[in-house]
Parts: structure tokens; sequence; C-alpha cells
């Protein structure tokens, strides 16, 4: 019988801890099953007589305890103790059950391991699993079963924190006081001049009219002639000066030795720190991966290739970069391992092109790469 492929495969592989906790809570089991068995087979058959058929009991015990381990194992990849810590076990490459048979071969080797020898044997196993260099802590009796144990626990949510940063003080007093700018008077355009009339030309006075013939002689009265009435003077134009245009506002050029130096970024700077030794402070947009490449027309200040010894960092594996608002955030680009965020013990693996805010403190696991974040 055999499982399908689940999607165990893209959990992180279980801490060494917890891995400790299911062995115990096994073993714990197993031996209350043997010590139950072995009370039984004394009381029942080795007291009354028949030593054979109670160690026969013993034994098939053991090998039915173990046998049942192995099918659990084997078919869904937990046991007893596994199960109560949130552990699986599964398949290397395909993320399903291992099988009985391979399951059986764990179980024998865990079983030798575990033999009355001071500890020795499950101590060797964990050395192994501690020095693994695949950076999957897998021991050598997961080796033989071509197995790997995952954490399947529900991941918590990372809540995307943004930093907040110190609110500025308006000082409302200190404006009011603050004396209004003078705006600069409009400049008016100049006037053009009226054009000049010619002098009009003094009209003689007309002539008066003669006066009619009386109707009956009479003497001849001396008269005066009225005055003649002067034409009236049209006074000459008078051109007024046209304003001289207003002068252009002077451009303001910078002093040589003062160069404009853009203020800093707001929010606190960012360094990240790698397992091969490399560290640098957050300026930008930052590509991590085996040959990591940008895209067309996007602007990238740091390329960090990593050498992967198992291969399971894709060539453009993620990015990271640090938002107007002073926050890192990291984001999967759609890797073939994924990316899983660690803080404070606790792993969550990341959504392809879905961005995650890092706090200070924060480890990252790309492939078989960490990173660290700090403040600078």
């Amino acid at each position: 019988m055999s499982h399908a492929p689940t999607d165990a495969a893209t959990y992180p592989p279980a801490e060494l801890d917890r891995r400790f906790y299911a062995f115990a809570v096994d073993r714990l089991v197993a031996w209350g099953l043997y010590a139950a068995a072995s009370y039984a087979a004394w009381r029942y058959l080795i007291e009354p007589g028949d030593v054979g058929a109670g160690i026969a009991a013993i034994v098939a015990t053991v090998l039915v305890v173990g046998l049942c381990f192995s099918l659990l194992l084997g078919l869904v990849g937990t046991s007893p103790g596994k199960a109560l810590v949130g552990l699986r076990v599964v398949e290397v490459s395909s993320g399903s059950a291992i099988g009985v048979g391979r399951a059986l071969l764990r179980t024998l080797v865990l079983g030798v391991a575990a033999l009355p020898t001071f500890g020795l044997g499950v101590a060797t196993l964990a050395w192994t699993a501690v020095m693994d260099r695949g950076k999957q802590r897998r021991g050598w009796h997961d080796y033989v079963s071509h197995a790997v144990v995952v954490d399947v626990r529900p991941a918590p949510v990372v809540d995307e924190v943004v930093a907040e940063r110190p609110r500025q003080i308006v000082n409302l007093t200190a404006m009011r006081l603050v004396p209004a700018p003078v705006a600069a008077p409009p400049s008016t355009p100049p006037r053009a001049p009226r054009p000049s009339s010619p002098p009009q030309p003094r009209t003689a006075p007309a002539p008066s009219a003669p006066a009619p013939a009386p109707a009956a002689p009479l003497p001849p009265r001396p008269t005066t002639p009225p005055p003649a009435t002067p034409p009236p003077v049209t006074p000459p134009p008078v051109s007024v000066p046209s304003a001289p245009p207003a002068a252009p506002e002077p451009t303001r050029v910078p002093k040589l030795g003062h160069p404009l130096v853009a203020a800093p970024p707001p929010g606190p700077r960012w360094r990240v720190t790698f397992d091969t030794g490399e560290t640098f402070v957050v300026n930008g947009l930052a590509l991590v991966g085996r040959r990591p490449e940008a895209r067309p027309g996007e602007s990238v200040s740091h390329l960090v290739p990593l050498r992967s010894s198992d291969m399971s960092l894709s060539k453009t594996h993620a990015q990271f970069q640090v938002t107007p608002a002073g926050a890192l955030v990291v984001m999967d680009r759609g890797s073939t391992n994924g990316s899983v965020v660690i803080r404070q013990g606790v792993s969550k693996a990341l959504t392809a092109g879905r961005p995650a805010t890092l706090l200070a403190g924060d480890k990252v696991r790309f492939g078989d790469r960490q990173m660290t974040v700090e403040q600078a």
C-alpha cells in the first residue's frame, strides 16, 4: 500500500529537541507494553514452571509492538510520540510515506541503537543528525530509509508589522508668530504711447448775415460790429512716459564647495548576515540565489550569489528590500524548495509572490542557506 505524495515536503525539517521528545514518548509507550507483557508472562507462564513459553511470549510482544510501530510509520508516517508533538516521517524527494519495508529497516536501526549501551547508540544517531551536511537534520537511520522528519504543525501567521516612526511635532504658536511672506508686486506691461494727432488749423470766423432792409426808411444808426469769437484751441497731446519693464528674478546658483546633500531615508537601517559570512546593509532591492538575475527593467542594488551543496537553492530564489516606511520585507520568487521565516523558534513557509515583513532577530532559510536580520 502506498500513499500519494502530500505537501509534507514543503514543511521545514523538524528541530532536534522535538525529535527527542517524540522518541522519548515512543520509548515510554513501547517499554510500558513490554513491562505489561513481561508481568503477564511471569505471572501466568514462568512462575507456574513454563519458562520457555514465558520467554516466547515476551519476545513475541516485542516483535508485535515493533511491527505495529513500523506499520504506522510506513503507511501514515507517524507514531504516538510524533503525532503528539506534530512531526511526520516522509520520503525525502516526494513527500509521500516511506512504505512498510523502509519503516521496518528504520525501526530495526533505532532498536539496535536503543540497546543497553549507556545511551551511546542513540547519542551516535543524534550526532549524525546534528552533523548533517544537507541542513535537514537527517541521521544515519533517516539516510538508510531515504526519509526526513518534518514539522507539520500549523505555522502561525506572521503579522506584517511596519516599524512606527516618531511623529513630527508642530509648534502652532511659533507658526502664528512667523510673519507672512510679502508677495512681490505684479509687474505691469509698458503702456503703448498714444498716437499724436496733428494740430488742427485755425478757422476764420464765419461772415455775419446781412441785416434785412427796414420797411420804412429810418435815419442810419451807427452800429458796432460784434467781436469775433475765437475758435476753440485743442491742447497738444501729452506723451506719458512708459514704465520700465520689471527686471527678471535672478536665478540662484548654489555656491561651489557646498553641494546639495539628499536627506537620508526615514526609518531604521537593516543589516543582513548569511551563513557563508557575507554581510551588508540593505540599501535597495537585493536578489538571492545560485546565480541571481534581475528582470528586464528591474533596478537591483545587491546581487547575492550563494553556494548550494544539495542544489536546494534556485537560480533566483528570493528577494528582499526596505520599504519607504523603513520596514524590511522578503518575498519568495517562486523557488523550487521555497523559503522559510524563523521567528523565536517558530518556522513559517513563505507564499511565493507574497511579501512578509521581517523583524530584528528573524532568520530566513533559502534552501540550504540561512540569513539573519538585525538593525544596523
